[in-house]
């Protein structure tokens, strides 16, 4: 039967008629509704009858908002990807563009709309109107705008233009990710403010100057350098008898423009403000005398000559500091982050490109807030007032006294105070100045949010290509460019961390006998790493002592327990598993956060807050963890953990639908954890933990922890096979499978090796030599393991298995056998899933002897019993050979309906596999009613099975374009495409499909004139149909 296969109920032939195929929709169509529609003027939603509906994830939106905004066009796959990822895409590019438009049509089907988004091999198409999209309708409301002006109604051109600005929401686009959002939000705002000033025109020609000024006034605010909107609103106070306001907002604009653009105004705003100036003439006041002031203080550093990268935090600090600082208020501009990140460099860097805006002086203290001591608030203040030119003998002994000083010497002037690595909130109030025309510039390890009206940047490690640039121009770029790949390497070891980076390039600046080479060997090794970035007296690790020396005593605990991890990132729940007899881990885990040694990450699919640690804090932790903890602490932390995520993953994995095999575990600890909320979905949370779960697996093997490890990789299997992860999926089973036989864990090798079989048989590339041949061994070696083991659940699975085999090499009558031991084992046992699974292979093995009726019995049996279970991925694997059963049997209609089923919930729950194969039987049933949809099918099943490395799939599309091109007249592209069927299947050793290949070859050898081939492959497949063992 099938275009199916065996974990899903996957993988046979449906004897000589069944070849393979794909489809790019169902036969049934559904008209999207006219309620439907789509907004992109603020967050990206759906809109049914007036309700909002999100679509999940913010890339998910972002494809969502491509198609919305190229109506009428379909954008290549190759083009969706560009979009995306503008020139670098992750290797996973083309599989997540597969999800994410399989999330969407899913989610639109859900909402009524099934049959909105095309997709095929040339690409992806929104099918909507421009009216259900928002964007659209704006730009059709302003058009008739337009037109109405035109006309001269302006009453109607504004009411058409106040509809078309009502439709935006927020911010353009505002919840979506892409490479193209922020150049498609740019245009659509331009937009807007076109429109708001064609309607400020109207309004004005109306004499309603005093609205057009209110509400215009936010906008000028937001963008203080668009001379037209600026126009306006200079026109609106002035007509509104407010003069000396347009006059302030148009010696702003003018200076805004010499000062960041080095322009004049424009002639129309130039002179808009000479007629207003002669309307109203104002004569100037007469200038208030200043007060002498002291020589202006200039305690900055200097600037660090090698300065690198920091251009978008370095740029946000100087919009603060200086064109962006509030009219009314200190300007206080923060940094934050870990130690060795930079902090320093890059405030003393914005301070000197922000010091021609403060002429009357740079103070600068470092407050010393990591060490043990920090400086006391009134020393600086006695410092600060002696630079500002206050006699020693005048400044007051109490702080008190010294602040207000500090203050009333300030008032007045322009003094750019720049407060480096302070402690606490307490230590920096004194420090700030009380005049408006001041500013602040305070770096912390921790957010000080207790200082009002602080902004704050966080500063992160290096992207690579700067931390590189750092290291060439430290260690010098020449010796760089003769070894870019060592230098790489190089910063990849330091963690991007430009106290590390500087440091490994000081010490090849000593050193030029040194190759870089020599130097990544020597940083590869852990245990020695820490030691090895230090010179002079630059030493990553006594920076990090003094974040670790500040924390109290079971925050360190912590730190060394939670360093323990190998894992990229990690939930907060952990801190608590670590922890088991401590109330407040969450509050200790916030301590490590405040400190910079384990920072905030985001928030995950599931909702989690994420946290993780730079490579070298976690190197610093373990040390200390050595040196502190007893030495058995290690594993008794790593089983908490690992313990803990294995208890989450068990609840979570029994809600994600799969494959039907019993659930068998092992005696692993699962310790008490918070559980994620009930609306938290499954495979949102695997998805949020896939990577601390694969690095959990690979440590749990590498510390012996066989127990944990094949129960956390079980869990995994259903969400990689839903997912179609089959690389991470067999390499993990690999694995965990050594290291139970390394154990002696015959219970664990068992149930790697039933994962291993399913994902390797039917998703191995043809280079991987005779799959069947191997899947009959392994399946049989699975079936005495259990057998040893006395677990008749898994005896069932295997038997399943063998089935399955033996059909697979035509031994029909010995694969019923083993069904019919499955079924058996299965019932005896309880085993439901089982069950089903038995009918399935009992199905299959019918169906190669042409008893369609018995077959499709089976699969009724396996239908009811996956639907008892509540899982519809097994439901929508037996709808799918029904379709197959039943269009065998010639019930064409009932086919398709079961087809179309099929599809519908694979396509929900994202599973490649059965879509793959459930479009390969609807080709089919296209060809047999000469639907030209078809050969679209066929092409896309290929490429999904490719993208995909699906060998039985790839083919079996082959081999339907073989039959499309065959029934379309073209037998020489026919030959091409079987051929190569051919030549995988040989290699996959399934008969009955290499039968059915070569029989359809012969036809089109014999159409395309050559007559000896035809009668060689011909007289192939009879000797291979001959030699089967069909049970009769």
């Amino acid at each position: 039967m099938t275009e199916g296969g065996q974990g899903h109920a996957r993988g046979t032939p449906w004897a000589l008629s069944s070849l393979a195929g794909a489809v790019i929709q169902t036969h049934i169509h559904v008209a999207h509704t006219a309620h439907t529609q789509f907004a992109v003027l603020g967050p990206v939603t759906v809109v049914i009858d007036g309700r909002r509906h999100r679509i999940p994830r913010a890339q998910t939106r972002g494809l969502l908002a491509l198609m919305l905004l190229n109506l009428g066009r379909r954008i290549s796959r190759e083009g969706v990807i560009e979009a995306m990822w503008a020139g670098a895409p992750p290797s996973t590019a083309r599989s997540q563009v597969h999800n994410a438009v399989t999330v969407i049509r899913g989610h639109l089907a859900d909402l009524g709309a099934p049959d909105v988004l095309d997709s095929g091999p040339s690409g992806y198409e929104l099918l909507v109107e421009p009216e259900q999209v928002d964007a659209a309708r704006f730009d059709d409301g302003v058009r008739l705008a337009h037109d109405a002006a035109a006309r001269g109604d302006h009453k109607e051109a504004v009411r058409l233009l106040r509809g078309a600005l009502d439709l935006w929401t927020g911010e353009p686009l505002a919840d979506a990710t892409g490479a193209f959002v922020g150049a498609a939000r740019a245009r659509l705002v331009e937009r807007r403010l076109t429109a708001v000033e064609d309607l400020a025109d109207l309004e004005l020609d109306l004499g309603r100057a005093e609205a057009v000024a209110a509400e215009i006034a936010p906008l000028v605010d937001a963008h203080p350098m668009r001379e037209r909107l600026r126009v306006r609103q200079m026109t609106a106070l002035y007509r509104s008898g407010r003069q000396v306001e347009a006059l302030q907002s148009y010696r702003l604009y003018r200076n805004l423009l010499a000062e960041y653009e080095g322009l004049d105004p424009g002639r129309e705003i130039a002179e808009l403000e000479r007629m207003i100036l002669r309307a109203d003439p104002v004569p100037a006041a007469a200038p208030v005398p200043a007060e002498p002031a002291p020589a202006a203080p200039a305690l900055l550093p200097p600037d660090i000559p090698d300065f690198t990268g920091r251009d978008g935090p370095a740029g946000e600090l100087h919009h603060l500091l200086t064109a962006g600082r509030p009219s009314s208020a200190l300007a206080v501009a923060g940094v934050a982050g870990m130690g060795g990140v930079g902090k320093t460099t890059l405030a003393v860097h914005v301070a000197h490109l922000a010091a021609g805006a403060y002429p009357d002086g740079q103070l600068y203290a470092n407050l010393r807030g990591a060490e043990a001591v920090a400086l006391d608030p009134g020393d600086v203040l006695a410092r600060f007032l002696r630079a500002l030119g206050v006699d020693a003998r005048a400044i007051p002994n109490d702080p008190v006294g010294r602040a207000e000083m500090y203050r009333t010497r300030l008032a007045g002037h322009r003094v750019l105070v720049v407060l480096d690595n302070a402690a606490s909130e307490e230590q920096v109030r004194p420090l700030l100045p009380g005049a408006a025309s001041c500013a602040v510039l305070v770096t912390s390890r921790a957010r000080l949010t207790g200082v009002e009206g602080a902004r704050w940047i966080d500063l992160d490690v290096f992207a690579r290509a700067e931390a590189v640039r750092l290291f060439g121009r430290v260690a010098g770029e020449e010796r760089v460019a003769a070894e870019p790949d060592e230098a790489a390497e190089i910063v990849r070891l330091c963690g991007g961390l430009p106290l590390a980076v500087r440091v490994a390039g000081a010490r090849l600046t000593a050193r030029p006998t040194w190759r870089l080479s020599h130097l990544s060997r020597m940083l590869r090794d852990e245990r020695r790493r820490l030691d090895r970035l230090a010179t002079g007296d630059l030493e990553v690790r006594a920076s990090l002592a003094l974040s670790y020396e500040g924390l109290k005593g079971e925050a360190k605990r912590l730190f060394r327990r939670l360093g323990r991890f190998d894992t990229p990132d990690f939930p907060a729940w952990l801190a608590g598993a670590v922890l088991e007899e401590s109330a407040d881990a969450a509050g200790l885990l916030e301590s490590l956060v405040d400190a910079q040694l384990v920072a905030v990450s985001g928030v995950d699919a599931a909702g989690q807050i994420r946290y993780r640690f730079h490579d070298l804090v976690r190197l610093y932790a373990r040390e200390r963890a050595d040196v502190e903890d007893p030495p058995g602490d290690r594993l008794e932390v790593l089983g908490g953990g690992f313990g803990g995520w294995l208890a989450i993953a068990e609840r979570m994995a029994a809600r994600v639908p799969g494959p039907c095999y019993a659930a068998i575990s092992g005696s692993a600890h699962r310790p008490p954890v918070e559980m994620p909320p009930d609306d938290v979905e499954p495979l949102d949370w695997f998805d949020a933990e896939r990577s601390a779960l694969l690095s959990a697996v690979r440590q749990a093997c590498a510390a012996d922890l066989d127990e944990i490890a094949f129960d956390l990789a079980g869990c995994l299997e259903k969400y990689f096979d839903i997912r179609g992860m089959y690389g991470d999926w067999s390499a993990t089973n690999r694995l965990v499978l050594a290291a139970c036989r390394r154990s002696g864990n015959l219970l664990g090798e068992a149930v790697m090796l039933r994962g291993l079989i399913d994902v390797v048989t039917w998703n191995s590339t043809p280079d991987e030599g005779d799959a069947t041949t191997r899947f009959h061994a392994d399946a049989f070696k699975l079936l005495d393991m259990f057998d040893q083991l006395g677990e008749r659940r898994g005896m069932s699975d295997a038997a399943v298995m063998c089935s399955w085999a033996l059909t697979a090499r035509g031994a029909q009558a010995q694969a019923l056998a083993y069904g019919e031991r499955a079924l058996r084992l299965a019932g005896e046992t309880g085993h439901l899933g089982g069950q089903a699974r038995a009918h399935v292979a009992l199905a299959v093995a019918r169906a190669e002897t042409r008893d369609v009726t018995e077959a499709i019995g089976h699969l009724d049996a396996a239908l009811a019993a996956a639907r008892a279970l509540g899982n519809p991925r097994y439901e929508t694997a037996v709808l799918q050979f029904l379709g197959i059963a039943y269009r065998e049997a010639g019930e064409l209609e009932t086919s398709a309906r079961m087809l179309g089923e099929s599809l519908a919930i694979s396509r929900r729950y994202r599973d490649v596999y059965t879509e793959v194969l459930t479009m390969v039987a609807l080709s089919r049933l296209y060809l047999r009613h000469g639907d030209p949809r078809a050969r679209e099918a066929a092409e896309a099943s290929l490429a999904l099975g490719r993208e995909f490395n699906m060998s039985h799939h790839v083919a079996d599309a082959l081999g339907a374009l073989g039959e499309v091109e065959l029934a379309g007249g073209r037998p020489e592209q026919a030959v091409s495409y079987l051929e190569q069927s051919v030549a995988i299947w040989r290699k996959r050793g399934w008969l009955s499909f290499l039968a059915t290949a070569l029989y359809v070859l012969g036809q089109a050898y014999e159409a395309s004139g050559d007559q000896p081939a035809a009668d060689r492959v011909r007289g192939e497949a009879a000797r291979i149909l001959a030699s089967l063992d069909t049970g009769r």
